[in-house]
C-alpha cells in the first residue's frame, strides 16, 4: 500500500510539474510573397465606362483604386487571395471632366494609370443665308 501510494504522488508531482511550466510551440511560419499580377484597362466604344482586368497569380491579395487627382477614393475593390481574376466595369459617365488615376497594388508594388475624361461638345453645322 506504501509503494501504490508512492507511486501515486509521484504521478501527482511530475503532472503538476508539466501543467505548472507549459512551453509553447509556435508553427513555423513562411513569409508570404506579393501577388505577381497584370493588369489591363480600355474604355468602352461610348466612353461611359472604364475596364479594368486584374489577371494574378494565387497567394496574395491585389487592391484596386480609382482616385481623383487629388487622391479621393471613389472605388475600392480588394482581390483576395483565392481569387485569379477580376474583371470591373467602371461606370464613369456620371463623373466630371478631370484627372484620375487607377492604381492597382499589392501591397509591394504599384501601377498607376492616368485617366483623362473630357466631354467633347459636337460640332453643329454653321448655316449661312445669303440673298442678293
Amino acid at each position: 500500500m506504501k509503494t501504490l501510494i508512492n507511486t501515486f504522488a509521484l504521478a501527482l508531482a511530475l503532472s503538476t510539474a508539466t501543467f505548472a511550466n507549459p512551453v509553447e510551440i509556435k508553427a513555423p511560419t513562411r513569409p508570404t510573397a506579393p501577388a505577381t499580377y497584370q493588369v489591363g484597362m480600355f474604355s468602352s466604344v461610348d466612353g461611359t465606362r472604364l475596364n479594368v482586368i486584374v489577371d494574378k497569380a494565387s497567394g496574395g491579395h491585389v487592391d484596386i483604386r480609382l482616385k481623383e487627382a487629388d487622391g479621393t477614393v471613389l472605388y475600392s475593390q480588394h482581390v483576395g487571395k483565392k481569387e485569379a481574376t477580376l474583371r470591373v466595369k467602371l461606370n464613369v459617365s456620371e463623373l466630371p471632366d478631370g484627372d484620375y488615376l487607377v492604381e492597382v497594388t499589392n501591397g509591394v508594388e504599384t501601377i498607376t494609370k492616368n485617366i483623362t475624361l473630357s466631354t467633347k461638345t459636337p460640332v453643329e453645322p454653321v448655316r449661312t443665308v445669303s440673298m442678293n
